[in-house]
């Protein structure tokens, strides 16, 4: 299983850098040429995302991705460091604004929902992870 770590701050600007790291580890790790648009694009609203939790939230820590290679399928993690309200826990900040941004956040996991059929979202107080999944094709053997 191979993995590479990417770690960015959290500024629009690289998301598009994540975008095609992302995409090149997905085609060295044998996803389908005609799915890579939806890794890019997948990358691209899980990325955005995290990095506006980071900024609504005044959060310096670094967004972090995870491009995990196994046998027969290819992983991306992103998380954020931004604190999630949990039951009977307490939420800060403005109501109006936490609606708009409840939106803005389940907009964004809509569309990455529709470009991906393996999704996996759990966030808790420390933070928020999106776990997305590809099958990869098997090696070809060389003669």
């Amino acid at each position: 299983m191979a993995t590479v770590e990417l770690r960015f701050s959290a500024v629009p600007g690289h998301v598009r850098t994540a975008r095609l790291v992302a995409a090149s580890v997905a085609r060295k790790a044998g996803v389908d040429e005609a799915v890579l648009d939806e890794v890019r694009l997948a990358v691209g609203e899980a990325c955005t995302r995290a990095v506006g939790l980071h900024q609504n939230g005044g959060i310096s820590a670094p967004v972090r991705v995870l491009l995990i290679e196994d046998e027969k399928q290819f992983s991306i993690e992103v998380g954020d460091e931004a604190p999630r309200a949990v039951p009977g826990g307490t939420t800060h900040g403005a109501h109006e604004d936490a609606d708009v941004e409840a939106e803005e956040d389940e907009m964004g996991l809509a569309v990455i929902s529709g470009l991906v059929d393996d999704v996996e979202v759990t966030a808790d107080e420390h933070g928020g992870q999106i776990r997305m999944s590809w099958p990869t094709a098997p090696p070809v053997a060389v003669p």
